[in-house]
């Protein structure tokens, strides 16, 4: 029995031989099922390649958002890379738009800490969507917010007779009295109708530059003329639309407290972590590791409010006589170009202030390593380890 069955199976695996195109002949079947498996695999390949890119683009552009918002408002990446890259290079000092770039990637390369060592892998797109869909949208959408926002606090605040709509924006700026009171400079009185007149009709007299400081960046909207420093950067409005950008506007209600509210933060990050809840968005000083308040974080704050207390309606790099990206500049020297150390000190003292008011009472971000170690656990734990150091030498 067992040879008719072997010589059966012989017969049916007997070997085809080729044809005169020297191919061996399949089955119409057997070659479908082998394209079928192929097509499939590369399909499969595909949709691998896509998640990944993707994934990769998402990256690229969540990293991004941090450029406009804590290194430049305008510069591009690559400008920034190219002066670091020639300092290296020639070994000189630059000029001071040449130093501006230079910190400006030194700040890139401590808000982006990967960034230095992946710049060779980067290509031209990649530098694009951070740029583009990232950098420029995060600009783009801290303009829209504050649109809105700037609108409503006024509104609350100074109950104008004419209130301001959120989408209207052509009758802001020195077109309504308070918008054109926050905008006026502050040594200028509003109040003056030679000077509204003269603002408004862009005479030579009352020409709003760059070069002078605004009203709506001082403490209760007030100037002291001898003394251009106090109270400058310390207005509610810049609070307000600092948290507004940086926490959440909700957060912006809290603007009034002396930095003893609630840890923003660390309120955001349980509320993430806690189960079966709606999902909760991270607000963007999480996503970009922020807990101190910069010179250049205030300086983007500065000019989106300036912009959103104005009657433009798109971003634009000038506005009139008033250039933005020089205002920029004039607020980032204000806080990193000071003339020795008793200023130095105001600037850091200003700037505790605001991280303060921003991210409540917390230094845990100050207790570093060498700090630490002074501390009275770690000097406890010090003197154990010498007592038993010393019983055993004595043994």
């Amino acid at each position: 029995m067992a040879e008719p069955e072997s010589e059966a199976r012989r017969q049916a695996y007997t070997f085809a031989f080729p044809d005169q195109s020297g191919a061996v002949p399949t089955s119409v079947e057997v070659r479908a099922k082998r394209r079928i498996a192929v097509l499939e695999e590369e399909l499969k390949m595909m949709k691998q390649d896509r998640g990944s890119k993707q994934r990769k683009t998402t990256f690229y552009v969540a990293q991004g958002r941090a450029i406009r918002r804590m290194v430049v408002l305008y510069t591009d990446l690559e400008d920034l890379i190219a002066e670091n890259d020639r300092r290296y290079e020639e070994q000189e000092e630059g000029t001071r738009e040449q130093d501006h770039l230079q910190y400006g990637y030194i700040l890139l390369a401590q808000v982006l800490p990967w960034l230095h060592e992946k710049l060779a892998e980067l290509d031209i797109d990649d530098c694009e969507k951070m740029k583009k869909r990232g950098a420029d949208a995060a600009r783009g959408d801290d303009t829209s917010t504050l649109k809105d926002l700037v609108a409503t606090w006024l509104n609350e605040d100074f109950h104008p007779p004419k209130l301001l709509r959120s989408d209207d924006k052509q009758s802001r700026g020195f077109l309504h009295d308070i918008s054109g009171k926050l905008l006026c400079p502050a040594e200028w009185d509003w109040g003056d109708d030679i000077v509204k007149a003269g603002i408004r009709d862009r005479t030579s007299d009352y020409i709003v530059s760059e070069n002078l400081w605004p009203l709506f960046l001082y403490e209760g909207y007030k100037v002291n003329g001898n003394n251009l420093e106090q109270g400058l950067f310390k207005s509610k409005i810049m609070v307000q639309a600092f948290k507004a950008v940086f926490t959440s506007p909700s957060s912006a209600k809290d603007a009034d407290r002396d930095g003893n509210g609630p840890d923003v933060l660390e309120n955001n990050r349980r509320a993430r972590q806690q189960l079966n809840q709606a999902k909760v968005k991270t607000c963007v000083a999480s996503i970009i590791n922020m807990r101190k308040v910069t010179p250049r974080s205030l300086a983007h704050v500065v000019c989106q409010v300036r912009f959103a207390l104005s009657s433009v309606s798109s971003w634009r790099t000038v506005d009139g006589d008033f250039d933005y990206e020089a205002f920029w500049n004039h607020v980032v020297d204000f806080f990193e170009d000071v003339p020795g150390p008793v200023a130095q000190r105001r600037v850091t003292k200003l700037l505790e202030w605001w991280t303060r008011k921003i991210f409540g009472k917390s230094h845990h971000e100050d207790l570093t390593p060498e700090v630490v170690s002074q501390m009275s656990v770690t000097a406890l734990a010090d003197q154990r380890k010498a007592l038993e150091d010393a019983v055993f030498d004595s043994d």
